[in-house]
C-alpha cells in the first residue's frame, strides 16, 4: 500500500520523526531506510531501542498511528492512476493487499480511498509472525485468497519489498519509490520494472503470472 497506492512513505517519517523528537529520543538519518517494511511491532520497538524513547512499544504505535491518521484525513496521498489500476486488475483477478501498515491504517485508508470492496483479503505484517523483508506478509496473503503463491503477482516499490516478494516465490513488479528507491540487488529479483502505476497492466500480469 505505502509507496504503491500511496505515495505516503515520508508522511510515516514524518510522524515518527516528529514523536521520537518531542519524547526526548535521537532520530538518525538512516532511520527511514532502516523501518522500511517493519512491522509496527518492529518499528515500535526500533524507537524504544534504537531511537531512545524510554516508553511502551505499544504507547510507541499508538501515538504514532494517531498522527498518521490526522495526515491521512487532512489529505490522503494516492498516487495518479492508483485505483484506475486497482479496478482494471480486480475486473481479472482477486486480489489482496500485503502491507506492512497497521491494520486500523489499511482499513481508514481503503475506505478513504473507495478501494475496500476491490480486495479479497488484506493482511497486515503486524498479523504475521515477520514484517518485510520475510516473506510472511505474501506468504498469508496467498492463502488467504486460496492461491498457491507462485500463481501471484506482486507488486512493489522498496528494497524490503521486494526481497518479501520474491521470498515468497512470487514474480514482482517493481515500481521504485522515489523517495527511498530499492537497492540494485533487490531490483534485480523483480520480473519487470515500470515507472508510473498505468503501466501495470493486464496483460503485463499475465505475461508474468
Amino acid at each position: 500500500m505505502d509507496g504503491v497506492l500511496l505515495d505516503s512513505e515520508q508522511l510515516w517519517n514524518q510522524a515518527k520523526r516528529e514523536f521520537v523528537e518531542a519524547s526526548g529520543g535521537h532520530w538518525r538519518d538512516d532511520a527511514p531506510t532502516v523501518m522500511i517494511g517493519m512491522s509496527s511491532p518492529e518499528w515500535s520497538r526500533y524507537i524504544r531501542d534504537e531511537l531512545g524513547v524510554d516508553m511502551d512499544a505499544a504507547d510507541i504505535n499508538r501515538a504514532v498511528v494517531q498522527r498518521m491518521e490526522q495526515l491521512y484525513t487532512e489529505h490522503l496521498p494516492l498516487f495518479p492512476g492508483a485505483a484506475e489500476v486497482v479496478r482494471t486488475l480486480h475486473r481479472r483477478w482477486p486480489l489482496a493487499l500485503a502491507s506492512s501498515a497497521n491494520r486500523e491504517i489499511i482499513d481508514f485508508a481503503l475506505d478513504e480511498a473507495g478501494l475496500a470492496g476491490e480486495f479479497s483479503a488484506t493482511v497486515s505484517s503486524e498479523e504475521v509472525p515477520r514484517g518485510k523483508p520475510a516473506p510472511d506478509v505474501y506468504l498469508e496473503a496467498a492463502s488467504r485468497l486460496e492461491v498457491s503463491p507462485d500463481r501471484c503477482v506482486a507488486i512493489e516499490d522498496s528494497s524490503n519489498g521486494l526481497r518479501s516478494a520474491a521470498a515468497a516465490g512470487m514474480a514482482v513488479i517493481a515500481v521504485p519509490n522515489e523517495h527511498y528507491p530499492p537497492s540494485g540487488d533487490a531490483l534485480a529479483l523483480a520480473s519487470a520494472v515500470v515507472h508510473s502505476l498505468p503501466e501495470i497492466t493486464p496483460e503485463l500480469v499475465e505475461r508474468l503470472r
